[in-house]
């Protein structure tokens, strides 16, 4: 038994550990759960299982750590069937841990499921009070199985089966004995305060990403060498530009007095993959926006954020919504732009540009009104 259950728990920890790259880790006070429960406990050995069989009650707090590991602390108290001083006759308070067997063995769906099966192992200080003096304490420890089935997002029910054992009473050696161990048959009802744990854009099999970024590597290389021609194209527009300025200088002066204080500019803020945080090469962007506010004081921005099509649907509608509030919030933090001067929205998926890699952009348009 302990064997399974030490495999089990070796299999759950290597299986959480290689899924923490696809698992969005939340904050340390979500996924807390408490319940109550009720059930049976009776000897496992060397006495009649039915004869001596009697209601056990019990509390517990735990903690979801990963989809696969938790850990948990409890207290059970079993009612007084003897001539014991109290209302009960046994005590037993200890920590225990978990593992998801669904999620270790079938992996996490990315959504809570409705029925799971947890192992259970923990230890703790067990109590026995006696009708007399000297009431009788022992390290015990316990092994069992939690079948769960979630009636809402956040309430669920327990048939928990397990073995506890008093491997240690006062001063002997510890020992795992079925004539100093009892069965418990409990059922749990439980709270979970969530929020569960979210997938990330990011599956354990790579292979895939990678032909994809080296065929963006290479599309790429492709798009230098064209803009190296682009470059020089336009170096010679400038060259015959500059040949036309040459020549138009050379001729008396005719000025032209234009009046068009109307103004609207685009600039383009792009990110990288799977990310909203605006980089140090982007900033030169948006400081150009910053700028040209600080010197036309009615205008406005409107910032459009969107994402490309990698990654599901509802991941980029709230990674488009991001982007846009990083390019507002570097404009109010940064550069000290009002908050009513500027309008962020997300787009969803764009489809503005050929090249996938380009639609990870927050377009910005400016705008003064006409005086």
């Amino acid at each position: 038994m302990k064997k399974v259950l030490l495999a089990a728990a070796f299999a759950g920890i290597t299986l959480a550990a290689g899924a923490q790259n696809a698992i969005v880790q939340p904050s340390f006070l979500s996924n807390w759960s408490v319940g109550v429960d009720g059930g049976l406990t009776t000897p496992l050995k060397g006495h009649s299982f039915f004869q001596n069989m009697r209601s056990q009650y019990g509390l517990h707090v735990a903690k979801q750590i990963t989809p696969v590991l938790g850990v948990g602390v409890e207290g059970a108290w079993g009612v007084n069937t003897s001539s014991s001083r109290t209302a009960f006759d046994s005590q037993y308070v200890g920590l225990y841990g978990t593992v998801n067997l669904m999620n270790a063995f079938c992996g996490y769906q990315c959504a809570p499921r409705k029925f799971w099966v947890d192992a259970v192992v923990g230890g703790g200080w067990g109590h026995q009070y006696v009708a007399g003096p000297g009431d009788n304490n022992s390290l015990n420890a316990k092994a069992g199985l939690n079948f769960n089935y979630a009636l809402t997002d956040n309430v669920s029910i327990s048939l928990k089966p397990d073995v506890n054992w008093r491997i240690a009473d006062d001063g002997s050696a510890v020992q795992f004995n079925a004539k100093r161990a009892n069965f418990d048959l409990m059922v749990g009802v439980n709270y979970n305060f969530g929020p569960g744990f979210e997938c990330a854009v990011c599956p354990p099999d790579l292979t895939g990403e990678l032909a994809l970024a080296n065929e963006r590597i290479n599309e790429l290389r492709a798009g230098v060498v064209a803009a190296a021609a682009d470059l020089a194209a336009s170096n010679a527009a400038n060259a015959a530009l500059e040949a036309q300025l040459a020549a138009a200088l050379s001729q008396p002066a005719q000025v032209k007095v234009v009046s068009d204080t109307t103004f609207s500019s685009v600039r383009f803020v792009f990110f990288r993959i799977g990310q909203s945080k605006v980089s140090a090469d982007q900033l030169p962007n948006v400081e150009m926006i910053a700028d040209y506010m600080k010197h036309n004081p009615e205008s406005t921005v409107v910032i459009k954020g969107y994402a490309s099509q990698d990654g599901n649907l509802e991941f980029n509608e709230r990674l488009a919504k991001n982007r846009a509030e990083s390019v507002k919030d570097v404009l109010i933090k940064k550069y000290g732009v009002k908050a009513d001067r500027i309008k962020a929205e997300g787009q969803g998926i764009g489809h503005m540009f050929k090249e996938e890699s380009w639609n990870r952009v927050a377009i910005c348009t400016l705008d003064e009104p006409s005086k």
